[in-house]
């Protein structure tokens, strides 16, 4: 509980000094940001780390489906497809 007040604290601490640095700093970040982000490099690294992500998630996954784990998730899941299509509603 302690720390959840400490929290809370702490966010309105942020608040109140955030509003006092005002509006224009904030801009002034965000349009700073912007142009970062927009660079053609970070594109172009933004690009490579999801084409990277990508390919780690669909071999990740064929290895998955082909292990013994990936085959019981795999027979489970059409198991439980199979039961909820056949199965009848019950009355309260």
């Amino acid at each position: 509980m302690r720390g959840k007040l400490m929290f809370i604290g702490g966010l309105a601490a942020g608040f109140v000094l955030g509003s006092r640095a005002g509006r224009e700093k904030y801009e002034e970040i965000r349009a700073n940001a912007k142009k970062v982000w927009e660079h053609p490099t970070v594109q172009e690294a933004a690009g490579v780390a999801q084409a990277q992500a990508t390919k780690l998630y669909s071999e990740g996954k064929d290895k998955l489906d082909q292990s013994k784990l990936g085959q019981k998730l795999h027979d489970k899941s059409t198991e439980l497809n199979s039961s909820s299509t056949t199965s009848t509603s019950t009355t309260y």
